[in-house]
């Protein structure tokens, strides 16, 4: 039995939309971006967002893929690091009832939370703070965790911590655990370049990057990204919004269309379309297969608000997704 493991900040999404970017300057928020806040942002976002539509749900990047991966009825487990508080405590329920072994460290900051605003035309701007997330530490990484598990999922989110993410892969690359990154953000990749090289080269089996990340990481096309990627790891993903995604695996290109959806909210795209990637790979189908079952999950999670399907839903993406394997 195939079993995915992942590891990411275990963060409460706060998700709020917003009528204009009005809210987004008085934060000193760029839109589309991903900053780290502190405590002092939590209460000017909550007194600025009073009387808008909000809701709740456990998130985190590395985290939305494997709730994915999950919903398909693969086995998975999560690492991440909660506080005892409310927030804490959903975020745990939350995991169990969707299937997911939660392999949950206890921190002393509060859990961290993600305060996603969502513009009207779709476009999610997140003020992250880590919280008891960022308190991981390398030692706590043991070898054993990585046992019984193929794929090992991790979120470029973590880069704050490096020796975390250097120690983890190195111990999944050690147990012949196959290992997948996502870039997370341009942001992230232009501050952290050259680790980010270093452990794609050295580690990592699957990389997952949108268009502004390759850019970033690159400085190029999405297309020469792809094919500098592909030199680094041994399946390169890009990811390219509306126009579908590009894979590469050493000389083999495939290119993915998307599914017509009516677009919400973009939040989690990007993580499920990694979630169906792995799935197809978990399931041995070929890289056009596991794209096409990425693009079912991408597309159809942005006609909700936030990261998480209902029932229904996963339903209706079980039957698409029994219908590409059985092509």
């Amino acid at each position: 039995m195939v079993k995915v493991l992942g590891l990411g900040n275990a963060l409460v999404d706060v998700l709020i939309s917003i009528e204009n970017d009005n809210i987004l300057n008085q934060l000193n928020l760029p839109k589309g971006s991903m900053q780290l806040v502190d405590e002092n942002f939590l209460n000017l976002a909550t007194n600025a967002t009073q009387g808008l539509k909000q809701s709740v749900a456990a998130g985190g990047s590395a985290a939305n893929t494997i709730n994915g991966i999950a919903n398909l009825g693969v086995k998975c487990a999560f690492i991440g690091k909660i506080n005892d508080d409310k927030y804490g405590e959903y975020y745990k329920s939350d995991m169990l009832k969707s299937g997911i072994e939660p392999i949950l460290l206890k921190g002393k900051a509060q859990t961290g939370r993600a305060t996603v605003f969502i513009s009207k035309d779709s476009e999610r701007t997140f003020g992250t703070y880590l919280g008891s997330a960022i308190e991981m530490v390398p030692e706590e990484i043991t070898p054993e965790l990585f046992d019984g598990y193929n794929y090992f999922h991790v979120e470029g989110y973590l880069v704050q911590n490096q020796g975390l993410i250097r120690k983890a892969m190195q111990l999944a690359h050690q147990k012949g655990v196959k290992v997948s990154l996502d870039l997370a953000s341009y942001n992230v990749v232009e501050a952290n370049r050259d680790f980010l090289n270093e452990v794609i080269e050295k580690y990592v089996d699957i990389v997952f990057a949108n268009e502004e990340e390759a850019k970033a990481f690159t400085g190029k096309t999405p297309e020469e990204s792809l094919h500098e990627l592909a030199k680094i790891a041994d399946i390169a993903v890009v990811k390219i919004g509306s126009k579908g995604s590009m894979i590469k695996s050493k000389d083999a290109v495939v290119n993915i269309g998307i599914i017509k959806v009516n677009s919400i909210d973009t939040t989690g795209a990007g993580d499920l379309y990694a979630s169906g990637f792995i799935y197809g790979l978990a399931k041995n189908l070929p890289l056009d297969k596991c794209g096409q079952i990425g693009a079912i999950l991408s597309g159809k999670v942005i006609e909700v608000v936030g990261p998480k399907m209902d029932e229904k839903a996963w339903l209706e993406i079980t039957q698409m997704v029994k219908e590409v394997e059985a092509k």
